[in-house]
């Protein structure tokens, strides 16, 4: 398995094949994923590129970091994994809840 790259600062018009071309100009490319937006399916301005080894990801770095793509400045990095976050349960381990408007129903039950 080869090492992943973080490509970030590309143009929401540049594709996957441009991205995939210019990578295979400095070694062997195993993978090419331009991100996209769930919703309207357009790019999020970045990708990941998997080179076939350490050595050609680190030329990849070198050599393509602050390159100009699309007329933008690429930003070339060695991908960190994902980090893990909760999973929309929207709780964040809060119990609880609720509360809101009690003090007042206290009110008028006090004025009676």
């Amino acid at each position: 398995m080869g090492t992943k790259l973080f490509v970030g600062n590309l143009s929401f018009n540049t594709t996957e094949g441009q991205i995939l071309e210019l990578f295979k100009t400095v070694g062997n490319v195993s993978s090419c994923e331009l991100i996209l937006d769930k919703f309207t399916s357009k790019s999020r301005g970045f990708a990941f590129v998997e080179m076939g080894s350490q050595e050609e990801a680190n030329k990849a770095i070198a050599e393509l970091n602050g390159k100009e793509l699309d007329g933008r400045a690429l930003t070339v990095n060695e991908a960190r994994p994902r980090e893990e976050r909760p999973r929309g349960d929207f709780g964040g381990g809060r119990g609880g809840g609720g509360g809101g408007g009690g003090g007042r129903r206290e009110f008028r039950r006090d004025r009676r």
